[in-house]
Protein backbone atom coordinates (compact mmCIF):
# COMPACT_ATOMS: atom_id res chain seq x y z
CA UNK A 1 0.00 0.00 0.00
CA UNK A 2 0.92 3.50 -0.88
CA UNK A 3 2.27 5.71 2.01
CA UNK A 4 0.28 8.76 2.37
CA UNK A 5 2.24 11.99 1.27
CA UNK A 6 2.18 15.71 1.10
CA UNK A 7 0.33 17.47 -0.96
CA UNK A 8 3.25 20.14 -1.30
CA UNK A 9 5.23 18.12 -2.35
CA UNK A 10 7.16 19.13 -5.83
CA UNK A 11 8.29 15.38 -5.99
CA UNK A 12 6.78 12.24 -5.07
CA UNK A 13 8.29 8.50 -5.72
CA UNK A 14 5.85 5.80 -4.86
CA UNK A 15 6.77 2.37 -4.65
CA UNK A 16 9.39 2.79 -6.91
CA UNK A 17 11.08 -0.58 -8.05
CA UNK A 18 14.05 -1.16 -10.90
CA UNK A 19 15.13 -4.77 -11.07
CA UNK A 20 18.60 -5.82 -12.62
CA UNK A 21 17.94 -9.38 -13.31
CA UNK A 22 16.98 -10.66 -9.70
CA UNK A 23 18.89 -8.36 -7.74
CA UNK A 24 16.09 -5.16 -6.73
CA UNK A 25 18.38 -1.99 -7.22
CA UNK A 26 15.29 -0.11 -5.86
CA UNK A 27 12.52 -2.01 -3.43
CA UNK A 28 9.64 -0.05 -3.21
CA UNK A 29 11.03 3.24 -2.31
CA UNK A 30 8.58 5.90 -1.40
CA UNK A 31 10.03 9.03 -0.84
CA UNK A 32 8.92 12.77 -1.84
CA UNK A 33 10.50 16.16 -1.70
CA UNK A 34 8.77 19.25 -1.05
CA UNK A 35 9.26 22.59 -3.27
CA UNK A 36 12.38 24.58 -2.30
CA UNK A 37 13.57 21.68 -0.20
CA UNK A 38 17.18 19.96 -0.23
CA UNK A 39 17.22 16.51 0.25
CA UNK A 40 20.41 14.50 -0.02
CA UNK A 41 20.53 10.78 -0.17
CA UNK A 42 23.46 9.12 1.46
CA UNK A 43 24.39 5.12 1.09
CA UNK A 44 27.34 3.38 0.17
CA UNK A 45 28.05 1.49 -3.01
CA UNK A 46 25.17 -0.83 -4.66
CA UNK A 47 22.43 0.89 -2.12
CA UNK A 48 20.58 2.34 -4.72
CA UNK A 49 21.19 6.12 -4.40
CA UNK A 50 22.34 6.62 -8.35
CA UNK A 51 19.49 4.89 -9.23
CA UNK A 52 17.36 6.82 -7.35
CA UNK A 53 18.32 10.28 -9.15
CA UNK A 54 17.92 8.13 -12.31
CA UNK A 55 14.81 7.08 -12.34
CA UNK A 56 13.41 10.43 -11.59
CA UNK A 57 15.25 11.80 -13.98
CA UNK A 58 13.75 9.41 -16.91
CA UNK A 59 17.12 7.59 -18.01
CA UNK A 60 15.90 4.67 -15.75
CA UNK A 61 12.81 2.91 -16.46
CA UNK A 62 10.90 1.20 -13.75
CA UNK A 63 9.75 -1.88 -13.26
CA UNK A 64 6.76 -0.82 -10.35
CA UNK A 65 5.83 2.25 -8.98
CA UNK A 66 5.88 5.66 -9.94
CA UNK A 67 7.23 9.32 -10.43
CA UNK A 68 5.17 12.36 -10.21
CA UNK A 69 6.54 15.87 -10.93
CA UNK A 70 4.06 18.98 -9.44
CA UNK A 71 1.21 15.81 -9.23
CA UNK A 72 1.72 14.55 -12.73
CA UNK A 73 2.53 11.14 -13.60
CA UNK A 74 5.80 10.98 -15.51
CA UNK A 75 6.02 7.23 -16.77
CA UNK A 76 4.91 8.79 -20.15
CA UNK A 77 7.30 11.52 -20.11
CA UNK A 78 10.95 11.62 -21.65
CA UNK A 79 13.62 12.72 -19.90
CA UNK A 80 14.31 15.65 -21.81
CA UNK A 81 11.00 16.93 -21.38
CA UNK A 82 10.48 16.68 -17.47
CA UNK A 83 11.77 20.23 -16.39
CA UNK A 84 14.26 18.57 -14.51
CA UNK A 85 17.90 19.97 -13.77
CA UNK A 86 20.67 17.06 -13.94
CA UNK A 87 24.71 17.87 -12.04
CA UNK A 88 27.36 14.96 -12.15
CA UNK A 89 30.41 14.41 -11.09
CA UNK A 90 32.49 14.84 -13.84
CA UNK A 91 30.53 17.95 -15.32
CA UNK A 92 30.49 16.54 -18.78
CA UNK A 93 31.25 19.98 -19.65
CA UNK A 94 31.15 20.65 -23.95
CA UNK A 95 34.93 21.11 -24.48
CA UNK A 96 34.29 22.57 -27.89
CA UNK A 97 31.64 25.39 -26.16
CA UNK A 98 33.21 28.09 -24.17
CA UNK A 99 31.73 28.90 -21.01
CA UNK A 100 28.84 31.06 -22.21
CA UNK A 101 28.26 28.57 -24.40
CA UNK A 102 27.91 25.59 -22.35
CA UNK A 103 25.99 27.60 -19.60
CA UNK A 104 23.43 28.87 -22.32
CA UNK A 105 23.05 25.07 -23.98
CA UNK A 106 19.47 24.21 -21.93
CA UNK A 107 18.14 27.33 -22.77
CA UNK A 108 18.90 27.63 -26.82
CA UNK A 109 17.69 24.06 -26.57
CA UNK A 110 14.43 25.53 -25.29
CA UNK A 111 14.75 28.53 -28.12
CA UNK A 112 15.06 31.25 -25.67
CA UNK A 113 15.77 34.59 -27.58
CA UNK A 114 19.65 35.38 -27.62
CA UNK A 115 19.04 38.73 -25.64
CA UNK A 116 17.80 37.09 -22.72
CA UNK A 117 20.33 33.58 -23.01
CA UNK A 118 22.93 36.04 -22.86
CA UNK A 119 21.22 37.69 -19.86
CA UNK A 120 20.96 34.64 -18.22
CA UNK A 121 24.35 33.41 -18.70
CA UNK A 122 25.78 36.87 -16.82
CA UNK A 123 23.24 36.54 -13.95
CA UNK A 124 24.19 32.92 -13.32
CA UNK A 125 27.50 33.29 -13.67
CA UNK A 126 27.35 36.25 -11.44
CA UNK A 127 25.45 33.99 -8.84
CA UNK A 128 28.29 31.30 -9.09
CA UNK A 129 31.17 33.23 -8.47
CA UNK A 130 32.24 33.73 -12.08
CA UNK A 131 31.95 37.11 -12.97
CA UNK A 132 32.69 38.12 -16.70
CA UNK A 133 33.62 34.66 -17.75
CA UNK A 134 31.35 33.88 -20.24
CA UNK A 135 34.55 33.97 -23.08
CA UNK A 136 37.10 31.54 -21.18
CA UNK A 137 37.84 27.86 -22.76
CA UNK A 138 36.45 25.47 -20.24
CA UNK A 139 40.12 23.68 -20.67
CA UNK A 140 41.62 26.07 -19.09
CA UNK A 141 39.11 26.35 -15.99
CA UNK A 142 40.16 25.07 -12.22
CA UNK A 143 38.55 21.48 -11.30
CA UNK A 144 36.55 23.71 -9.18
CA UNK A 145 35.88 26.41 -12.10
CA UNK A 146 34.43 23.98 -14.19
CA UNK A 147 32.53 22.88 -11.36
CA UNK A 148 30.90 26.10 -10.65
CA UNK A 149 29.96 26.64 -14.69
CA UNK A 150 28.26 22.80 -14.67
CA UNK A 151 25.98 24.09 -11.84
CA UNK A 152 25.09 27.39 -13.84
CA UNK A 153 24.53 25.23 -17.00
CA UNK A 154 22.19 23.03 -14.75
CA UNK A 155 20.79 26.16 -13.08
CA UNK A 156 20.44 28.08 -17.14
CA UNK A 157 16.85 26.55 -18.21
CA UNK A 158 15.37 26.99 -14.50
CA UNK A 159 14.53 23.71 -13.68
CA UNK A 160 12.02 22.69 -11.11
CA UNK A 161 14.07 20.04 -9.66
CA UNK A 162 17.58 19.97 -9.96
CA UNK A 163 19.52 16.75 -9.28
CA UNK A 164 23.27 16.50 -8.54
CA UNK A 165 24.71 13.36 -8.33
CA UNK A 166 27.92 13.32 -6.31
CA UNK A 167 28.56 16.93 -7.26
CA UNK A 168 31.50 17.41 -5.43
CA UNK A 169 32.80 13.74 -5.51
CA UNK A 170 35.74 14.92 -7.79
CA UNK A 171 37.12 18.05 -5.38
CA UNK A 172 39.57 18.08 -2.69
CA UNK A 173 38.08 18.10 0.45
CA UNK A 174 38.73 21.73 1.71
CA UNK A 175 37.48 23.32 -2.05
CA UNK A 176 34.60 20.36 -1.41
CA UNK A 177 33.62 21.90 2.16
CA UNK A 178 33.50 25.90 0.83
CA UNK A 179 31.51 24.67 -2.64
CA UNK A 180 29.10 23.18 -0.21
CA UNK A 181 28.26 26.05 2.07
CA UNK A 182 28.26 28.27 -0.93
CA UNK A 183 25.82 25.71 -2.91
CA UNK A 184 23.17 25.40 0.27
CA UNK A 185 23.65 29.54 0.05
CA UNK A 186 23.07 29.72 -3.54
CA UNK A 187 20.09 26.82 -3.37
CA UNK A 188 18.36 29.06 -0.28
CA UNK A 189 18.75 32.58 -3.15
CA UNK A 190 17.40 30.89 -5.60
CA UNK A 191 14.61 29.07 -3.97
CA UNK A 192 15.94 25.75 -5.83
CA UNK A 193 14.56 22.43 -5.33
CA UNK A 194 17.40 19.92 -4.93
CA UNK A 195 17.69 16.13 -4.84
CA UNK A 196 21.44 15.10 -4.37
CA UNK A 197 23.05 12.49 -3.90
CA UNK A 198 25.99 11.79 -2.40
CA UNK A 199 28.75 8.93 -0.25
CA UNK A 200 30.07 11.89 1.64
CA UNK A 201 27.94 12.35 5.42
CA UNK A 202 29.72 15.60 5.91
CA UNK A 203 28.82 17.04 2.71
CA UNK A 204 25.27 15.83 2.60
CA UNK A 205 24.64 16.74 6.22
CA UNK A 206 26.08 20.66 5.76
CA UNK A 207 23.85 20.89 2.45
CA UNK A 208 20.81 19.60 3.10
CA UNK A 209 17.35 20.07 4.85
CA UNK A 210 16.76 16.33 4.89
CA UNK A 211 18.82 13.48 4.78
CA UNK A 212 17.98 9.71 3.74
CA UNK A 213 19.99 6.69 4.21
CA UNK A 214 19.73 4.21 1.97
CA UNK A 215 20.80 0.21 2.56
CA UNK A 216 20.19 -2.48 -0.31
CA UNK A 217 17.31 -0.31 -2.65
CA UNK A 218 15.38 0.63 0.62
CA UNK A 219 15.03 3.55 2.59
CA UNK A 220 17.13 2.84 5.84
CA UNK A 221 16.17 6.71 7.53
CA UNK A 222 14.84 10.04 6.47
CA UNK A 223 14.53 13.15 8.84
CA UNK A 224 16.79 16.25 9.22
CA UNK A 225 20.62 16.01 9.64
CA UNK A 226 19.93 16.64 13.44
CA UNK A 227 18.17 13.57 14.04
CA UNK A 228 19.40 11.32 11.93
CA UNK A 229 23.07 12.15 13.45
CA UNK A 230 21.58 12.12 16.93
CA UNK A 231 19.22 8.74 16.73
CA UNK A 232 20.74 6.96 14.39
CA UNK A 233 17.32 4.07 13.44
CA UNK A 234 19.53 0.85 13.07
CA UNK A 235 23.28 -0.40 13.22
CA UNK A 236 23.59 0.27 10.16
CA UNK A 237 22.56 3.69 9.91
CA UNK A 238 24.98 4.21 13.13
CA UNK A 239 27.98 2.67 11.43
CA UNK A 240 27.29 4.55 8.36
CA UNK A 241 27.84 7.92 9.90
CA UNK A 242 31.22 6.82 11.49
CA UNK A 243 29.98 5.49 15.19
CA UNK A 244 31.75 1.57 15.70
CA UNK A 245 30.85 1.73 19.19
CA UNK A 246 27.78 -0.42 18.85
CA UNK A 247 27.73 -3.55 20.38
CA UNK A 248 24.94 -5.75 21.40
CA UNK A 249 23.09 -5.41 24.73
CA UNK A 250 19.98 -6.41 27.31
CA UNK A 251 18.79 -3.78 29.38
CA UNK A 252 17.55 -4.03 32.86
CA UNK A 253 16.87 -0.86 34.67
CA UNK A 254 18.97 2.62 34.76
CA UNK A 255 21.53 0.24 32.65
CA UNK A 256 22.69 -2.28 30.09
CA UNK A 257 24.11 -5.63 30.37
CA UNK A 258 27.17 -5.21 27.45
CA UNK A 259 30.43 -7.03 26.10
CA UNK A 260 31.74 -3.63 27.62
CA UNK A 261 30.14 -4.25 31.24
CA UNK A 262 27.63 -2.26 32.45
CA UNK A 263 26.64 0.78 30.35
CA UNK A 264 24.06 3.60 31.63
CA UNK A 265 20.78 3.88 29.83
CA UNK A 266 19.03 7.29 29.41
CA UNK A 267 15.81 7.42 31.47
CA UNK A 268 12.76 5.76 30.67
CA UNK A 269 14.70 3.55 28.36
CA UNK A 270 13.05 0.18 27.63
CA UNK A 271 14.07 -2.82 29.09
CA UNK A 272 15.10 -6.05 26.94
CA UNK A 273 17.77 -6.90 23.95
CA UNK A 274 18.65 -4.63 21.67
CA UNK A 275 21.71 -2.97 20.69
CA UNK A 276 23.42 -0.11 21.75
CA UNK A 277 25.74 3.01 20.42
CA UNK A 278 28.20 4.95 22.90
CA UNK A 279 28.91 8.46 21.62
CA UNK A 280 32.92 8.60 21.55
CA UNK A 281 32.43 11.76 23.35
CA UNK A 282 30.21 9.54 25.57
CA UNK A 283 33.32 7.52 26.72
CA UNK A 284 35.12 9.57 29.69
CA UNK A 285 38.82 8.79 30.17
CA UNK A 286 40.00 8.16 33.66
CA UNK A 287 42.96 6.68 35.57
CA UNK A 288 43.34 2.83 35.28
CA UNK A 289 42.49 2.61 38.76
CA UNK A 290 38.78 2.52 38.39
CA UNK A 291 36.29 1.84 35.46
CA UNK A 292 36.53 -0.47 32.31
CA UNK A 293 40.71 -1.32 32.05
CA UNK A 294 41.72 -0.72 28.26
CA UNK A 295 45.10 -0.42 26.08
CA UNK A 296 45.33 2.44 23.71
CA UNK A 297 45.65 0.68 20.17
CA UNK A 298 46.17 4.11 18.09
CA UNK A 299 45.63 7.76 18.30
CA UNK A 300 44.42 10.11 15.06
CA UNK A 301 44.60 13.63 14.65
CA UNK A 302 41.22 15.18 14.32
CA UNK A 303 42.32 19.04 14.49
CA UNK A 304 40.36 19.80 17.82
CA UNK A 305 41.11 16.40 19.31
CA UNK A 306 43.22 13.07 19.08
CA UNK A 307 40.81 10.34 18.24
CA UNK A 308 41.39 7.10 20.39
CA UNK A 309 41.43 3.34 19.67
CA UNK A 310 40.82 1.32 23.10
CA UNK A 311 40.72 -2.41 23.53
CA UNK A 312 39.23 -3.49 26.59
CA UNK A 313 40.07 -6.89 27.82
CA UNK A 314 38.44 -10.28 27.10
CA UNK A 315 38.28 -9.74 23.50
CA UNK A 316 35.22 -7.63 23.75
CA UNK A 317 34.67 -5.10 20.87
CA UNK A 318 37.04 -1.84 20.36
CA UNK A 319 36.18 1.29 21.76
CA UNK A 320 36.76 4.89 19.95
CA UNK A 321 36.92 7.62 22.00
CA UNK A 322 37.93 11.16 22.17
CA UNK A 323 40.29 13.11 24.09
CA UNK A 324 41.74 16.58 23.98
CA UNK A 325 45.16 17.58 22.61
CA UNK A 326 47.16 17.53 25.69
CA UNK A 327 47.43 15.03 27.93
CA UNK A 328 46.30 12.52 25.82
CA UNK A 329 47.52 9.03 26.87
CA UNK A 330 50.41 7.49 24.53
CA UNK A 331 49.92 4.55 22.29
CA UNK A 332 50.20 1.25 24.59
CA UNK A 333 49.07 3.31 27.72
CA UNK A 334 46.90 1.32 30.17
CA UNK A 335 43.66 3.63 31.06
CA UNK A 336 40.38 2.64 32.28
CA UNK A 337 37.11 3.92 30.80
CA UNK A 338 33.44 5.04 31.69
CA UNK A 339 30.06 5.66 29.84
CA UNK A 340 27.60 8.87 30.18
CA UNK A 341 23.99 7.92 29.42
CA UNK A 342 23.47 11.57 27.66
CA UNK A 343 25.77 9.79 24.68
CA UNK A 344 23.90 6.66 24.51
CA UNK A 345 21.55 5.26 22.07
CA UNK A 346 19.93 2.05 21.77
CA UNK A 347 19.22 0.66 18.63
CA UNK A 348 16.47 -2.46 17.63
CA UNK A 349 17.86 -5.70 17.69
CA UNK A 350 19.12 -6.99 14.70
Amino acid sequence: MTSPLSKRALLRVEDATVRFGPRAALDAVTLEVAAHETVCVLGPSGSGKSTLLRAVAGLQPLDGGRVLLDGADQGAVPAHRRGVGLMFQDHQLFPQRDVGGNVAFGPRMHKVPRERREARVRELLDLVGLPGAAGRAVGTLSGGEQQRVALARALAPEPRLLMLDEPLGQLDRSLRERLVVELRELFGRLGTTVLAVTHDQGEAFALADRVVVMRDGRIAQTGTPLDVWQRPASAFVARFLGFENVADAVVAGAYADTPWGKVPVPTGSPSGPCQILVRPAGVRLTDASSGLRCTVLARTFRGSHLALTLAPPDAAPRIDAAAPLRGAPEVGAEVAVTFTPDEVVLLPAE
